[in-house]
């Protein structure tokens, strides 16, 4: 997955260009919000516009037919930092198999 930008630091276009351009082109988009809840939403329009300040902005909007597509994949979550990695459990004691027929097991 691509470096995320610096907490803070606002994307540009020529940012948004740049990781766009490693990604397949056939690849879906999807947005990622609310980090306390990891959500993927349907891209809906592009819009340019301005901002209060009239400087240049582009607007990414989610699909008007698409409120949530579905959780946030966690190693997606992973990256963007909204979620701890995992951990594999530790390897520890190995249950063994127990058959309806096993006598051997402790009764009370």
């Amino acid at each position: 997955m691509a470096p995320q930008p610096e907490p803070g630091v606002e994307m540009t276009v020529a940012d948004l260009m740049k990781h766009l351009s490693a990604a397949d082109p056939s690849a879906r988009v999807r947005l990622a919000i609310n980090p306390f809840f990891p959500m993927a939403h349907k891209m809906g329009a592009v819009i340019v516009g301005t901002d209060h300040d009239e400087r240049p902005i582009v607007y990414l909007a989610e699909d008007v037919e698409a409120v949530q597509y579905g959780n946030l994949p966690r190693p997606v979550a992973e990256t963007l930092t909204w979620m701890p990695p995992v951990e594999p459990p530790a390897r520890g004691r190995r249950l063994r198999a127990v058959s309806d027929g096993d006598t051997s097991r402790d009764t009370p």
